[in-house]
């Protein structure tokens, strides 16, 4: 297989790409961003770069400007099935802080479902992001792969410059850390097509977890992937 190569997408066919993949990612439907709308958000200032295998667009990340110019909200990362396992959503992100980096973009933040195994281990243990804010049911009644509970999500907050962030950058991982931890289900993605009222239950329960813990002033800063727990201090 040719090596994936990450750059921008470039005119209204790779971004008609974007959309597809979207869709093959997250379920026909549940509403895509639409084509013309990611390329003008390019053209004024946002990331639109997209991971390559030949000419076929398997993964993309997708960013625009905030109020604070020094801040951008990273809206999608999606990568094909066919694609995983090669490590594509991790060097998606790094592809994103060498970019913001260079336009003097300090930090990105991004919200995601705090139930997802998969996306918990990448944004806090492998990129070194931290949470302090959880928001219940932030996006309302969802539909495709997140239809079946409460569309719950944590904000990462991922500081560009913090030494962890570089020490990941360069491939060192660090050991899990001690502190208060919270536990997800082993398999949520799962629950949520097989038995959507107990994911329901499963999340609500942990919701209040979260709201107690962070509440109280404690900060997510690590996630241990073999325990399937989220470390706050």
């Amino acid at each position: 297989m040719t090596a994936p190569l990450i750059r921008d997408l470039n005119g209204i066919a790779e971004f008609r790409q974007a959309e597809a993949l979207q869709r093959a990612v997250w379920g026909a439907d549940d509403k895509e961003d639409p084509a013309d709308l990611m390329m003008v958000i390019q053209h004024e200032g946002g990331l639109v770069a997209g991971a390559f295998i030949e000419d076929a667009l398997v993964g993309y990340v997708f960013g625009f400007p905030t109020r604070d110019l020094t801040v951008q909200h990273s809206h999608r990362l999606a990568v094909l099935g066919s694609a995983r396992g090669l490590g594509l959503g991790a060097r998606l992100k790094w592809h994103q802080r060498a970019w913001c980096l260079e336009r003097g973009i300090t930090q990105v933040r991004w919200t995601f479902d705090p139930l997802r195994h998969a996306n918990a281990n990448l944004n806090i243990h492998h990129l070194g992001a931290h949470a302090a804010k959880y928001f219940p049911d932030f996006y309302g009644a969802l539909k495709g792969i997140n239809k079946g509970a409460p569309s719950d999500r944590l904000l990462a907050e991922w500081d560009l410059e913090a030494p962890g962030v570089a020490a990941r950058a360069a491939g060192r991982l660090p050991v899990p850390a001690i502190g208060t931890r919270i536990t997800i289900p082993i398999d949520f993605d799962q629950m949520l097509v097989r038995d959507p009222k107990l994911a329901t239950s499963e999340r609500l329960r942990l919701r209040q977890q979260f709201l107690d813990r962070l509440g109280a002033g404690l900060v997510i800063h690590d996630y241990d992937a073999a325990a399937r727990a989220y470390v706050l201090q």
